[in-house]
């Protein structure tokens, strides 16, 4: 099992760590409704850009989420290929115009310059969410998160659901290891030198206890809050929960302009798209 599996918080001393967990929720979730609306390219591309500048120094490394980088670029090249595959003409009818590589209009598989450019926007709405995704979750502590989730509506006992599962996943990876390792040596061959049928029967060896495992582990943590009689109020206080700072209202500011950017040029463009054919 790859240890870049799961992505989890990373303390260090950067900007983006001392900000307020809520203060990067409400930036996630402004900038990717405002990024999945448009279909500006510059627009996007000034996001994308803003978000990997954002990736770099929050001092993140790429070896720490290496394999969600390889599925996400799996999924996102396998959706343009859908994409296209599906409605290759699709570019055409929204820019109102032709330009053509290979074809021409009349064929069904045919190739555009409007039709790549729908597809690179549709590329840019997969990526530039993807950094400011893992710099929420690789800057924000778990009972912080929890606590961001609860500032803004959300009930106390779902965010505390989410902060068990967050801080449980580095315990579930290690029990698999721990369990992998134990049935390799008992003589179930899981490693890549196995045929496919082989390493099925040995992952079958790990999840069954792990699954017990985490049952058992489930069990433990839900009596002991009932015991501490978990959820008998309506509300409750955080211990992680952080005020507003200076630097809390310095991004709200610079999140609010790129939003009012990005609404305005809905008038601009008359509508969502911008056509740099006409």
């Amino acid at each position: 099992m790859s240890k870049n599996l799961f992505v989890g918080y990373n303390e260090r001393d950067t900007f983006m760590h001392r900000l307020s967990g809520s203060t990067k929720l409400i930036g996630f979730v402004s900038l990717s409704i405002i990024g999945m609306v448009t279909f500006d390219t510059r627009f996007l591309l000034g996001i994308f850009l803003f978000s990997i500048i954002l990736f770099w120094k929050s001092q993140i490394k790429l070896s720490e989420i290496s394999f969600i980088l390889k599925v996400i670029i799996a999924f996102a090249a396998f959706n343009i290929f859908l994409v296209y595959v599906f409605s290759p003409g699709y570019g055409i009818s929204i820019y109102g115009s032709h330009h053509m590589i290979l074809g021409n209009p009349n064929q069904f598989f045919n190739l555009s310059w409007e039709e790549l450019l729908y597809l690179f926007n549709v590329l840019l709405k997969y990526t530039f969410a993807v950094p400011l995704a893992l710099i929420f979750l690789l800057t924000t502590e778990p009972s912080e998160f929890a606590a961001s989730l609860n500032k803004i509506g959300v009930s106390y006992r779902i965010s505390y659901s989410v902060e068990i599962t967050l801080r449980y996943i580095p315990d579930v990876q290690r029990d698999y290891r721990t369990i992998s390792l134990a049935q390799q040596a008992r003589g179930y061959e899981i490693s890549k030198k196995a045929n496919l049928i082989t390493r099925a029967k040995g992952a079958v060896q790990i999840i069954l206890p792990l699954i017990f495992t985490s049952l058992d582990r489930i069990e433990t943590v839900s009596q002991a809050m009932s015991l501490r009689r978990f959820g008998r109020h309506n509300k409750r206080t955080w211990y992680m929960a952080r005020r507003f700072e200076m630097a809390d209202y310095l991004a709200f500011f610079v999140i609010f302009l790129i939003v009012i950017v990005g609404v305005l040029l809905f008038k601009v463009n008359n509508g969502r798209f911008w056509n740099p054919f006409n």
